[in-house]
């Protein structure tokens, strides 16, 4: 488990917060059961932390793609909504929410949907600037999930399902120009690219 332990350090520049607010969260996650933490060293979730993250995951998600699919709230938006309703806790409403989608497996963004049971099937996926030219792929996730990345794609009509093709790599930034349908050339950062995940058939 050393290989999942974080450091109370990371944790705090990661959330921006003050290192003893860290600790002191961890000390009381770890007298709930829900981790194992110990000082100056860091923390790893156990069986029962990763239970209950992911059930928190799981709300969360559904609540986006019912935002996204069913009310038409765009993909950055239902985030910061979803953050609100996956602490409505009800097991009984996130099943019948689950069933009433369709048991969907992916969210907006293409971000795995973890079932009842916690599990959850992951895209065989690659990064977009590493697609091979004139391969023909569909985007299946994005990584970097910011209003701004999220705009930007919207902007270029990028967005899940989209089907992409790369046609030429610039090597004085690293850009590249895509095809996009119908027939439409777009040019795109390699930041861009870094952040878009495409899934394609490989010939047999």
């Amino acid at each position: 488990m050393e290989s999942a332990t974080v450091s109370t350090t990371a944790l705090a520049q990661e959330l921006e917060a003050k290192p003893a607010s860290i600790t002191d969260m961890m000390k009381k996650l770890s007298a709930k059961g829900v981790l194992n933490y110990k000082p100056y060293y860091g923390f790893y979730l156990n069986i029962e932390g990763k239970k209950v993250a992911l059930g928190i995951i799981r709300r969360h998600r559904l609540w986006e793609f019912f935002l996204s699919e069913k009310l038409g709230f765009n993909w950055n938006e239902v985030h910061a909504v979803a953050e609100e309703m996956e602490h409505v806790s009800s097991k009984k409403l996130i099943d019948k929410l689950d069933e009433f989608l369709g048991f969907p497996q992916f969210d907006p963004h293409g971000d795995p949907i973890p079932d009842s049971k916690g599990r959850f099937k992951a895209h065989n996926k690659i990064s977009l600037d590493q697609l091979p030219p004139n391969q023909a792929a569909q985007v299946v996730q994005v990584s970097n999930q910011s209003d701004d990345m999220l705009q930007l794609l919207k902007h270029k009509n990028i967005s899940i399902g989209t089907s992409i093709e790369v046609k030429k790599h610039f090597e004085f930034d690293h850009s590249l120009q895509v095809k996009l349908k119908p027939n439409r050339l777009e040019t795109i950062s390699e930041q861009l690219a870094k952040n878009i995940f495409v899934a394609y058939e490989t010939s047999k």
